[in-house]
């Protein structure tokens, strides 16, 4: 009998606490959201099965010395994760919607002001009982304004590592959403007339100057916002890699292969932090719900700079690119795309949006370094 009751509590049925077969649905949600909606798959499945497995009573997964301990510890902690991911984006990004009209990096700078909206909400969030937001734990929330799941994941193991899972998730659930959140916004914001407004044809960019673009980034950063440097400098390396033409098998490793191995170790990293210890507290659902209003300042926010360009510029500009300007590329850029053409099937704007969509991806981590020079220490 002995023995059998030592068999018994050996198992995870013995073991199980509620809060443990809460994480395991929201994980069995994440997959689900993956699979069945195609919901940022790449990232969600690997996160929604490493939630799992960081719930299974006497799994060990999270423990020192079990596998997502591990890949935890060497990715996210040393941030090498985040920052190849960087790399492998950079080589897949083409900056010459951006070079040939350089107003869209007003856009992409405006959409970031959700970023510092959130950082003032969380903080007034002290305000309710039972929220406790630190200065540092309020920035490393803000960042998922920035519709940037690499660099929240960046900030929020620098800043606030207790509260990664719950970031993390926000930005990669709200990124996945952005087709539903950024219509409406967009709509109401903008007159028929205004979605209908035809943009002028980009002039063609110069191998030269994709060269020289990255390397310009890299050395203003290295001048004026240092902590800035480890993303946008890999950022760049990767773009570099792309437009140089001379390292090919770099170039497509860095677009395929490796940004692949990277982003099923940082989901499954990102998922060992959703254990119901962390997660299941009042907290993260003001995370989750200062997220959601981040997605809506930052795309408004762009949108309604667009509008104040159109009202100075000699050239027209929909006032639709302006939603663009945050960094999820190219996920922004198709959405504005999609507007444009119900207003008007003529109307193709995919290729002026990405001037300001990866304009967006240079604010998001400028802003985590201007977060991270101030708040860091």
């Amino acid at each position: 009998m002995e023995g059998l009751m030592t068999l018994w509590q050996s198992t995870a049925l013995a073991n199980f606490q509620s809060g443990q077969v809460i994480m395991m649905l929201v994980g069995g949600l994440l997959l689900f959201l993956a699979i069945k909606k195609g919901f940022e798959p790449l990232l969600l499945l690997p996160i929604g099965f490493g939630a799992i497995l960081a719930n299974i009573p006497l799994g060990g997964f999270t423990e020192e010395g079990g596998v997502l301990y591990y890949i935890y510890y060497i990715g996210i902690e040393t941030g090498v994760f985040p920052l190849l991911i960087f790399m492998g984006v950079g080589a897949m990004t083409d900056f010459s919607a951006l070079i040939a009209n350089p107003k869209m990096l007003l856009l992409g700078a405006a959409a970031q002001f959700g970023i510092f909206a959130t950082l003032f909400g969380a903080i007034l969030l002290n305000l309710i009982p039972g929220f406790n937001f630190t200065l540092q734990d309020a920035s490393a929330i803000a960042i998922i304004g920035g519709a940037d799941g690499p660099t929240a994941i960046f900030l929020a193991s620098k800043l606030a590592p207790e509260l990664l899972g719950a970031i993390a998730v926000a930005a990669y659930s709200y990124m996945a959403l952005v087709p539903i959140i950024q219509p409406p916004i967009m709509k109401a914001l903008t007159t028929p007339e205004q979605r209908q407004i035809k943009m002028e044809q980009l002039r063609t960019v110069s191998q030269r100057e994709k060269i020289l673009f990255p390397l310009a980034v890299l050395f203003l950063t290295i001048l004026f916002l240092p902590a800035a440097t480890p993303l946008v400098g890999m950022f760049c390396l990767g773009n570099l890699m792309k437009e140089c033409g001379v390292v090919d098998r770099l170039s497509k490793t860095a677009q395929n292969e490796l940004i692949n191995i990277v982003t099923i170790f940082l989901g499954l990293a990102v998922g060992s932090k959703l254990n119901a210890e962390d997660f299941l507290s009042v907290e993260t659902l003001g995370i989750l719900a200062l997220g959601a209003v981040a997605f809506g300042v930052g795309t408004a926010s762009g949108v309604i700079m667009a509008k104040i360009m159109g009202k100075f510029s000699s050239k027209p500009i929909n006032p639709l690119l302006g939603a663009a300007g945050v960094s999820a590329v190219p996920m922004a850029a198709r959405v504005v795309n999609k507007v444009g053409l119900e207003a008007n099937p003529h109307n193709f704007l995919l290729m002026h949006a990405m001037g300001p969509n990866v304009a967006g991806v240079l604010g998001s981590a400028v802003a985590a370094g201007i977060l991270l020079a101030l708040v860091g220490g």
